[in-house]
């Protein structure tokens, strides 16, 4: 990628020594130099031309091949390309560094939008979004709103509560292991709704919280399940992106149960129950085309299970093992949160 440009500084030409200068002329030089100063700390950049192509970028904090998180984002992406005819590009990203440097190089080759997949880039967007007026910057998480930037807010946490309650009702031993990369406010909220899902199906029910602090590694998130599960753990719920693998294999190897969240993960172990799902193509098609149209107005984009791009999936393979009032159960609830006569407990972020 291109480096940031960087604007040269304007000097002003050196005035000549003519003796006593009159006041007006006085105020006029020292007006120059801060003007230019002014302009220096905050030069306009151009918008994105009128009437070209619609490009949308996306910055991941994993690998798309993870089966989950990252994965979808990328599907939403392409669901984009061919949906709205957008020209499209991704790239992978590690540090909050790279994130700021992405977001400008895709916003100084007039990226009408850029997504940032999670919560941990929303300061990085506050950042560039000030700079480049023309492009949209949105955050698949997160609180900060501008003209140009707002939050995507995928309320999983109705789904992750769903996953607490059948966690609770069908334990033998009341106690129940959630596994989760880093430790940042989405990922602790979807706990806070397992935990409180798992209490309404066992009020003495408990839950532990493990964070191996990485996205990626599956040895880990499999030695963390494992030590939940020797502490009498027969329920595992999973908030890892590509690490859930190893909460899967952890799972599978002791027989008990697990969770997939953020997509649809019932395939990938026969160890998983059901998944909190997230339709993020359908999402990022909606969002790119309040972009494309002109109608983003800066402020935050709720998707909950009324909408649909939220979802409990069972596991139609497991489905006959899980007692027909949990499932009974399961479809009341879910009845009732959409109506909105049930309010999940969430994060404050």
């Amino acid at each position: 990628m291109p480096a940031t440009h960087r604007l040269a500084a304007v000097r002003p030409a050196r005035a000549r020594r003519t003796g006593i200068l009159a006041l007006p002329a006085l105020f006029a030089l020292l007006a120059v130099p801060l003007a230019l100063a002014g302009c220096r700390k905050a030069a306009p950049q151009p918008p994105p031309s009128a009437g070209g192509p619609f490009r949308v970028a996306l910055l991941t904090p994993g690998p798309i091949s993870d089966a989950g998180w990252n994965a979808g984002a990328y599907d939403g992406l392409q669901a984009i390309r061919k949906e709205l005819g957008a020209e499209v590009s991704h790239v992978q990203v590690k540090t909050p560094s790279e994130f700021e440097e992405q977001f400008r190089a895709y916003a100084s080759k007039g990226y009408s939008l850029c997504f940032g997949h999670g919560f941990e880039f929303q300061d990085a967007a506050a950042r560039v979004a000030r700079d480049y007026a023309g492009t949209v910057f949105i955050t698949t998480s997160g609180s900060r709103t501008s003209r140009n930037q707002a939050p995507i807010v995928f309320e999983l946490e109705q789904a992750t509560y769903l996953c607490g309650l059948v966690a609770g009702r069908m334990s033998k031993s009341a106690k129940a292991g959630m596994v989760g990369g880093v430790e940042i406010p989405s990922i602790k909220s979807t706990f806070l709704a397992f935990e409180a899902g798992l209490k309404a199906g066992n009020p003495g029910a408990t839950a532990t919280a493990v964070f191996t602090g990485s996205f990626e590694d599956v040895a880990g998130a499999k030695a963390a399940a494992l030590a939940l599960v020797d502490q009498g753990a027969d329920f595992l719920f999973q908030n890892a992106d590509a690490a859930a693998l190893g909460v899967f294999q952890a799972a599978t190897e002791r027989g008990i149960y697990a969770f997939g969240a953020n997509r649809d993960q019932n395939a990938l172990s026969p160890s998983v129950l059901a998944s909190a799902v997230i339709d993020l193509p359908r999402a990022f098609v909606e969002t790119a085309r309040l972009v494309k149209e002109g109608r983003f107005t800066g402020q935050p984009i709720r998707y909950g299970l009324k909408s649909k791009v939220i979802s409990f999936v069972w596991n139609p393979a497991l489905l006959g093992r899980v007692p027909a009032p949990v499932v009974d159960e399961v479809k009341l609830t879910e009845a009732k949160i959409e109506k909105g006569e049930l309010a999940v407990p969430r994060g404050n972020f």
